[in-house]
């Protein structure tokens, strides 16, 4: 919209464009994916990480949903990852937002890592079910979620569903649930987030290149500091 306004004489930025498109309610049509939406009846648990020094494998787990758009709608991804080593322990990918697909990658993690001391996400109705903190409960795992401008929670694993379809999703036309379930398959194990190590190699014992733990909100601010460098 910038440039067409250039090439008819007026001479506008980016920015005095998008501002004007906000006021008049202009914007592009397109399919939108929801997939944050709180139940209203759901328990939402307090945010459990400020001031939280995360200085071990199996501390913090934390998990999100993303969308992949598709020649036909979406698929979703669901991650369970690794707060302090960013090791994704299990995924899952479901055409719908129903609950399951969370719960599967949830008992997937329990049954092949062992339980974390706290497991943090947003308030997402699939995260706040009963049936999933359920789960978490009869553990004794704490739970915690975080709430409006708890942005440090997301940085790293917003990081990896950028990643992943900058570098997988983006560069392959998949057109089916099963083409896209295999380069998932295939990225995520190669995936690689902390300095040139995999987060499985973290995982499992090797030094950890932060060094000392760091609280959340220092670690997404040390991670924000890299990324611009």
């Amino acid at each position: 919209m910038t440039w067409h306004l250039r090439r008819l004489g007026h001479e506008v930025g980016r920015k005095r464009v998008r501002r004007l498109m906000a006021i008049m309610g202009l914007r592009a049509i397109y399919q939108k994916p929801r997939t944050s939406v709180p139940h209203p009846e759901h328990r939402k648990y307090p945010y459990l990480l400020r001031d939280l020094v995360i200085d071990r494998p199996n501390q913090v787990w934390c998990s999100d949903i993303t969308y992949i758009p598709m020649k036909r709608g979406f698929l979703y991804p669901v991650a369970i990852m690794d707060w302090f080593t960013r090791k994704v322990l299990s995924w899952r990918l479901s055409n719908t937002m129903d609950v399951e697909f969370c719960i599967e990658a949830l008992r997937d993690a329990l049954m092949r890592y062992g339980t974390p001391e706290i497991f943090n996400t947003d308030q997402d109705s699939q995260f706040t079910t009963p049936r999933f903190t359920g789960i978490l409960e009869e553990r004794q795992i704490r739970i915690g979620m975080d709430g409006r401008g708890r942005w440090p929670y997301h940085v790293f694993i917003e990081r990896l569903w950028r990643s992943l379809k900058y570098e997988c999703v983006y560069l392959h036309a998949f057109e089916t649930g099963s083409e896209l379930r295999v380069g998932l398959t295939k990225w995520i194990t190669l995936y690689t987030a902390l300095a040139g190590r995999t987060p499985d190699e973290a995982y499992h014992g090797a030094p950890t290149p932060s060094g000392p733990g760091l609280t959340p909100d220092q670690m997404a601010n040390s991670n924000a500091v890299r990324m611009a460098a």
